[in-house]
């Protein structure tokens, strides 16, 4: 069994929450509120703009030309391609894509986009990954879930979404990012792979807390005193 097997193994109920949370059951339904859509578009373009800059700081970190090659090839299939499933959201509501761009960050987004940023600044390239890897993993198994479950036809609202992170760039983007660790996890001290276990679980449960903020429409609680 590999390191990231363990991982995967270790997290399992984190992983199974996911899976069952309104908002992720709701995508495979095809119903999900539009203010919950919004919310977690605002939130999410934002994530990813930081997840780039993370891969950005992972190639500078990086000794071979082939590593600064493979940080490269992902910030331009975050910039290019991750776009397709917000598209596919922003359809369905009835709202531009730049209309959802450039807003404040609530709570949760917020805390997960700084402790990736904390690994990344002070952290190994180890770190980094494993504050990095649950975001593609759970996606792509959130995508084989839906699939599974919810066998949608080409005219269901998100079966775009869901064939997207069911695909096979979701699927490589994952299995890439694993087997980058594992090697890294083989080379590494008892106290940081511990670390490296800490950080990864840590990020998962980021991910459950990023679908129940958008679910909720978290906001920060000096705004909504205002607004109420």
């Amino acid at each position: 069994m590999t390191f990231t097997d363990n991982l995967r193994k270790e997290n399992e109920d984190i992983f199974q929450l996911i899976f069952e949370h309104p908002f992720v059951k709701g995508i495979g339904k095809g119903e999900v509120p539009e203010e919950a859509l919004a919310h977690y578009i605002k939130a999410d373009f934002e994530y990813l703009n930081a997840f780039m800059r993370i891969y950005g700081i992972a190639l500078s970190k990086s000794k071979k030309r082939e590593d600064i090659n493979y940080f490269h090839k992902k910030i331009n299939f975050i910039l290019h391609d991750e776009i397709h499933p917000h598209h596919n959201f922003c359809d369905h509501i009835g709202v531009g894509y730049e209309e959802l761009q450039g807003h404040p960050l609530p709570p949760t987004a917020d805390h997960y986009i700084k402790h990736m940023m904390y690994h990344a600044q002070s952290g190994t390239q180890a770190e980094i990954l494993a504050a990095l890897l649950p975001c593609p993993w759970t996606y792509w198994e959130i995508g084989l879930e839906l699939m599974k479950q919810y066998n949608p036809a080409k005219d269901h609202p998100f079966y775009d979404w869901i064939n997207f992170y069911a695909g096979e760039r979701s699927e490589n983007t994952t299995l890439e990012l694993r087997r980058r660790l594992d090697k890294l996890a083989s080379e590494a001290s008892t106290e940081e792979q511990i670390n490296m276990k800490d950080v990864f679980k840590k990020s998962c449960q980021l991910e459950l807390k990023f679908w129940e903020m958008a679910y909720i429409c978290e906001e920060w609680p000096s705004k909504r005193k205002v607004n109420n």
